[in-house]
């Protein structure tokens, strides 16, 4: 068997690429893009703020498929309290997308990083 190669590297959104991280603009699916799978395997790691003046909850869409996400992880952010880890490590494969949406417009902050395995 061959060896794995891993290499750390950010979200491939505009913002992420920039060093910034993102807001969540998006209140409805199909949510603000954060991240298309680019490697064999790439293990995702999120972190999300919250500097709104009260809790909001964050919805994560995998692998968007015709505009549905086949799966979602919903998550309640606690205001001013903080970066939370999101999602510790899933993997996504074959240029599969990950966006999110709130239900609050623009007071999520996403950033995070992928380990692409090849």
């Amino acid at each position: 068997m061959a060896q794995q190669v891993i290499t750390k590297a950010v979200l491939n959104n505009a913002s992420a690429i920039a060093g910034k991280g993102m807001l969540v603009a998006a209140t409805v699916p199909t949510g603000t893009t954060i991240h298309t799978a680019v490697s064999t395997i790439d293990e995702v790691f999120l972190y999300a703020t919250n500097n709104h003046s009260a809790s909001v909850v964050l919805t994560i869409e995998w692998d968007i498929a015709n505009g549905a996400a086949t799966h979602n992880t919903v998550i309640t952010i606690p205001n001013k309290s903080g970066r939370f880890l999101i999602v510790d490590g899933r993997l996504i494969t074959n240029a599969k997308l990950i966006t999110a949406f709130a239900a609050t417009s623009n007071v999520i902050f996403i950033d995070g990083f992928v380990n692409q395995i090849v």
